[in-house]
């Protein structure tokens, strides 16, 4: 039996800002849940499942919030079902729905993915202490910047490029109402200027730290057409893993990367992601990592990345846009990023992402990736339906 066709007919966020003092993490949760609700045109009684996801629990020091959060879903009485793949969490709790929605387990599922990080201290929850580990880094940046240097030696790329991607997506947040960081002063000197905080990462090259939730409403094919608006189709979809140390990983380029994003263009019939896809966004929470994923992700050849970024193909404007929203590098928080990025990808296939809308997308990528770039989640959603 064929699997039943996945369709995005809601999508909602909240404003993702430092601190959202004003609401509980109940109350972010709903507030993006029912925008996701009022833009498919449904009710919490049309939701038959509610498939939720965040980072570490140690990021807001609520253990399984998930089971107290049931109620601002309007999932009592109804399966729920929590997911958990560090950054890359977003991304994997879309899927884990859209699997239900094509097993014809459920007909309508809601999927959401938060974070709250002004309730703790993400950055220094991921420096574990000695012994755990030798006192030379501090949070995820510290990880990171070896990698990044790593590629530079490896791609003979200037040490430029990652200013070039930090003030490219700096400027699309700026038509993102949603997005956290609107710098509406920003440059490229800015960019170049700001202190250095993990060689070669300078502070305008990383990620912010965000309160936000991002929610999607996923339906099957009989859903679709009861939606008020044109959907966006799941073409492609996959997870992969890799440990976070082993002999021979490839953390410029790792392997679970490629084989996720192969099985995706596999499912999807793409055969040349460069001139199939219209548009991506892949999570990038610092600027180097979109010329790295960019190769990773069979968009340009070893070490040609950088050349893509340099060159503008990546701008708005450009051959493939890259980050249309802002990206990681303007909101993060942590849990939801991933989604943000899938459920971006379908505001574009829809029509729908306004400002920062690319013309004429009909084919569009979201990626996330998260832990010691371990964890890889990918979809590719269409205007048209698969087969089409």
């Amino acid at each position: 039996m064929s699997k039943e066709p996945v369709a995005v007919v809601g999508i909602g966020q909240t404003r993702h800002v430092a601190a959202r003092r004003d609401v509980s993490i109940a109350g972010l949760v709903r507030e993006a849940a029912g925008r996701a609700l009022d833009d498919a045109e449904l009710t919490w009684a049309d939701v038959d499942a509610v498939v939720i996801g965040k980072a570490p629990d140690f990021f807001e020091g609520v253990m399984m919030p998930e089971l107290y959060l049931a109620d601002a879903l309007g999932a009592v009485g109804k399966p729920m079902l929590r997911v958990h793949t560090a950054g890359s969490v977003g991304g994997s709790t879309a899927l884990v729905a859209a699997g239900l929605v094509a097993a014809r387990v459920h007909g309508t599922v809601l999927t959401l993915a938060f974070e709250k990080q002004s309730e703790s201290n993400a950055m220094w929850g991921l420096s574990l202490p000695i012994p755990f580990q030798q006192p030379l880094l501090a949070g995820a940046g510290g990880f990171f910047a070896p990698h990044v240097r790593a590629y530079m030696r490896r791609s003979g790329a200037p040490d430029t490029v990652g200013a070039l991607v930090a003030y490219k997506d700096r400027r699309n947040a700026l038509k993102n109402p949603y997005a956290h960081l609107h710098e509406h002063d920003i440059t490229l000197e800015k960019v170049v200027a700001s202190p250095m905080l993990w060689d070669p990462i300078r502070y305008s090259e990383t990620c912010p730290s965000s309160d936000g939730a991002c929610a999607m409403v996923l339906t099957d094919r009989a859903g679709a057409a009861r939606a008020p608006r044109p959907p966006a189709w799941l073409l492609g979809g996959a997870m992969r893993s890799e440990p976070t140390l082993f002999a021979g990983k490839d953390f410029v380029s790792p392997q679970a990367g490629k084989d996720c994003a192969a099985d995706v263009y596999r499912q999807a019939g793409i055969t040349d992601p460069r001139r199939d896809i219209d548009a991506a966004e892949i999570y990038v929470p610092f600027s180097w990592y979109e010329p790295m994923w960019l190769e990773n992700l069979g968009f340009a050849a070893e070490g040609e990345g950088w050349k893509l970024t340099e060159s503008g193909v990546t701008a708005l404007d450009g051959d493939l846009p890259v980050n249309m929203s802002g990206g990681v590098l303007s909101t993060n928080p942590i849990g939801a990023s991933g989604m943000i990025r899938f459920a971006e990808a379908a505001l574009q296939v829809r029509g729908q992402a306004g400002a920062h809308q690319v013309d004429g997308a009909r084919r569009v990528l979201g990626h996330a990736y998260g832990g010691g770039s371990q964890f890889f989640a990918m979809w590719l959603v269409g205007s048209a339906p698969p087969g089409s």
